[in-house]
């Protein structure tokens, strides 16, 4: 009789775990997607620490995160738009008409994206010299020319990053979670060895990195489309049905995702009228709040869009409740002992993790406050994720754009506010109490919606 090993047995076990189910196959592709995205993160974090021993809290990092803010505001916008206005239209064209038909939806929009990303990158760097003094409005002139120089070089990400949000989520909407999720880690590995190799290019090589990077996570997973057979050749089929669809999600997409990510724009505007280095330790003060919000949103955020618009698709509303109510009840049960204990013991953890070379005890006790309000957004942040792929999977983007509005005028007055009284912290503070407004009249919307366009609001609860 054939002996079955340990190892057989853990993956026979997890096999049939993840197996069966809607709820059990979105446990099995979150929990891989979360592992992939833990190794990302690890990688990430041992960057940070060399950034962070490199520059501290410095001018050369100050510029360098400002320099930053427009183009990762832009991918957030005009890639991130793209990823929730195809997929649902995309599984549906695939589930009904075919590969085919999906193909041809995937390389018109690919086209529409390239000339949307390329145009914004041109203007990103032809109007720097508007924008940048108005959002380093603390700056030296000499502070802001690194920080236009800085800006050149990394404009390119626009247009590689772009592209690297829609072809992942094509990949993610065939279930292949593990290589987008694994990607990441390219650029952090390729920025150490930059930091590393590089010292006598300063914050350029931190630059150089970013582009480097970018351009082989591009390469990676454009090989794993075509390996599925996917054709990466961008090619216009004309405005069709399908493309309307995808047109008419994108619109109020766009807009709420412009409204949105105009909250980090506004938090770092905001914080360099404050004393200098109040931009870098508001950075600071997330990166530690990032890693488990980023881990728990890519993982569950990935993994259940797919998911949950195959079910919008043959209009399985039970299994979509059912759903909804399991994951919320997960999401706050884990997250909320976890804030607790970010909360207790925030000093410790920033003391441990950055104070060393550049990086002062007086910057610790600075981050680690901006750190404590950061934290208080966590189950906000991961269960608004849920909702908000809910409500892009029925293709009601428009909620998304009013949430968005609602969410920069409550940042925008919040940090005004609470700045005045907590100084840099009050911003922190400020976007915890956003994410917890944002995520109420979400679910709020979703479930109204869920009841009276559906009938099944009365199964909640």
């Amino acid at each position: 009789m054939k002996t079955i090993s340990p190892l057989q047995k853990l993956f026979n076990y997890w096999k049939h775990l993840t197996s069966g189910s809607n709820n059990r196959q979105i446990f099995g592709a979150a929990v891989t997607i979360a592992l992939m995205t833990l190794l990302v993160k690890m990688v990430a974090m041992v960057k940070e620490l060399v950034v962070g021993w490199r520059f501290g809290t410095g001018d050369e990092l100050d510029a360098f995160f400002i320099a930053w803010l427009v183009p990762s505001f832009v991918i957030n916008v005009v890639a991130g738009s793209f990823n929730a206005a195809l997929i649902p239209t995309y599984i549906r064209v695939r589930e009904q008409e075919g590969m085919s038909a999906a193909q041809r939806l995937f390389s018109g929009v690919m086209v529409w994206s390239l000339g949307l990303l390329l145009v914004t990158t041109i203007l990103i760097v032809g109007t720097a010299a508007l924008y940048l003094p108005l959002i380093a409005r603390g700056f030296s002139p000499q502070k802001l020319n690194l920080t236009f120089y800085l800006l050149c070089v990394i404009s390119p990400v626009v247009l590689v990053r772009g592209m690297l949000v829609i072809w992942g989520a094509v990949l993610n909407a065939g279930e292949r979670f593990a290589l987008a999720a694994l990607s990441p880690s390219i650029t952090p590995v390729i920025t150490i060895l930059f930091l590393l190799v590089g010292k006598s290019w300063g914050i350029f090589a931190f630059a150089f990195a970013f582009v480097s990077g970018a351009a082989l996570e591009l390469m990676v997973l454009g090989f794993a489309l075509k390996r599925q057979g996917i054709s990466l050749k961008p090619r216009w089929y004309g405005f069709d049905e399908h493309f309307a669809q995808v047109a008419r999600q994108y619109a109020p997409m766009i807009a709420g995702a412009f409204l949105m990510s105009s909250t980090g724009l506004v938090d770092q505007s905001m914080a360099a009228i404050l004393s200098p280095g109040s931009v870098a330790a508001l950075n600071y003060g997330n990166k530690l709040i990032a890693f488990p919000i980023g881990l728990a949103t890519i993982a569950l955020g990935t993994a259940i869009m797919p998911y949950f618009s195959q079910m919008v698709a043959v209009k399985n509303w039970s299994a979509i409740t059912d759903t909804l109510k399991k994951y919320l009840f997960f999401i706050f049960a884990i997250s909320l002992p976890l804030t607790a204990l970010l909360i207790l013991f925030s000093h410790q953890i920033i003391e441990i993790v950055f104070q060393r070379g550049a990086f002062t005890e007086q910057e610790t006790y600075i981050v680690s406050n901006i750190q404590i309000y950061y934290s208080l957004q966590i189950p906000f942040y991961i269960a608004g994720i849920l909702v908000v792929r809910l409500i892009s999977s029925m293709k009601l983007n428009h909620i998304l754009m009013w949430g968005a509005l609602m969410s920069l005028i409550v940042n925008i007055a919040g940090n005004y506010i609470l700045m005045k009284i907590f100084g840099i912290s009050g911003i922190a503070l400020s976007t915890s109490v956003v994410y917890l407004i944002s995520f109420a009249f979400s679910l709020s919307c979703c479930l109204l919606v869920l009841k009276k366009q559906y009938g099944i609001g009365k199964t909640y609860g």
